[in-house]
């Protein structure tokens, strides 16, 4: 279930969250995830805020279907790249092996923990044979609102890799950093690229 109070927080905040410079992590984190993709592939860029990363992926010669499930992020992103975003929630995606790749780069943190194990199974199924998942989350333990009024849902490294694994991902590389949000807070994040796995055909 979308949280309301989160998706008010971005609908009002939007010129402010386009003010905060990605950190060069998240670019060398894009670098990583497009190395592994063909020009032409579909990406699914979930969570796709104002449009700078399905941006990017497009100059690379990728497809990229933008969702968010802020409507003045879909407005901005499209006034600004042009790149047909819509509007969708994480439940919304029921495509199946639709997508090479699915980026998710700071969105599925709001999306509650008992909901985490489903949304990751149906991400999977979007994904078509050996496709390619990029998850970034922060590391912390349980739900909690930030001074804005956002609701994060925080895992361990563990944690993750169980989620991932049991959806049907196999965690190809791993890495660590903090950085400042919105709220002006340091926090710890992880990014993990998942392979999907392929399902044995030995009997």
């Amino acid at each position: 279930m979308t949280d309301k109070e989160t998706v008010a927080v971005y609908d009002a905040q939007v010129e402010r969250y386009i003010s905060m410079n990605p950190g060069q992590f998240q670019k060398d984190c894009l670098q990583e995830f497009m190395a592994e993709l063909q020009a032409g592939d579909l990406v699914l860029d979930l969570g796709c805020g104002p449009g700078h990363w399905s941006a990017a992926m497009r100059e690379r010669g990728l497809t990229v279907d933008a969702t968010d499930v802020s409507a003045e992020m879909v407005r901005v992103a499209n006034e600004t790249y042009d790149i047909n975003a819509r509007v969708a929630a994480f439940t919304d995606i029921d495509a199946v092996e639709m997508y090479d790749g699915i980026w998710a780069s700071f969105s599925l943190l709001h999306a509650r923990i008992a909901e985490f194990p489903l949304l990751l199974s149906n991400f999977a199924a979007a994904l078509k044979s050996k496709g390619f998942f990029f998850l970034v989350m922060k590391i912390g333990e349980g739900e909690q609102r930030d001074e804005l009024g956002r609701l994060y849902s925080y895992y361990s490294e563990v944690g993750l890799v169980s989620h991932l694994n049991t959806a049907g991902f196999e965690v190809a590389n791993i890495s660590h950093g903090a950085g400042e949000g919105m709220a002006g807070n340091v926090e710890p994040w992880i990014a993990l690229l998942c392979r999907k796995q392929v399902e044995s055909t030995v009997k």
